[in-house]
């Protein structure tokens, strides 16, 4: 007999998938931003793409470790729960024709202008979008991976099902 929160099927309750996928995400997501983030935009831009740090001039935290743990918290576990609530339900109503992949990249995109205009312009300070400098476009580039990260972990964990 399977443990109790195993269905007959062999699943875990729809509630405990939707959890799990969510998580899944979230991480599978938020590695793909840091590589990106770290190894690749550093190559673009003469230097790794610092969230951390815009979250310390945002919210005023001197230290970069509770940063870097709001970030990783961020992405981990807010952002995929947007999606989820948000993006997702809102491009199924609205734009039911699109593939996943494309509410991905829009996610993605979304989550830059909010980073780069609400974060970082209106709560920070800096100009809006950074002046669209190279680290803007880096910015938006790692957004929409991880945007598209997202999406392609909740579209696989659907076709799993």
């Amino acid at each position: 007999m399977p443990p109790s929160h195993i269905v007959a099927d062999g699943h875990a309750p729809a509630a405990g998938r939707l959890a799990l996928t969510t998580l899944a995400a979230g991480i599978a997501a938020t590695i793909v931003w840091e590589l990106f983030a770290r190894l690749v935009a550093p190559l673009w831009i003469g230097g790794p793409l610092e969230p951390a740090g815009l979250v310390q001039a945002a919210f005023g935290i001197e230290s970069r470790l509770l940063a870097e743990f709001l970030h990783l918290a961020t992405g981990v576990v807010a952002y995929p729960l947007g999606f989820l609530v948000v993006a997702r339900p809102v491009a199924r109503a609205v734009t039911p024709f699109l593939p996943w992949w494309i509410v991905g990249i829009g996610f993605g995109a979304v989550l830059w202008a909010f980073g780069l205009y609400v974060m970082a312009h209106l709560v920070a300070g800096f100009p809006a979008f950074l002046g669209f400098a190279p680290i803007a476009w880096a910015s938006l580039v790692g957004h929409v991976l991880y945007g598209t990260a997202v999406a392609a972990v909740f579209r696989l964990r659907e076709v799993a099902a």
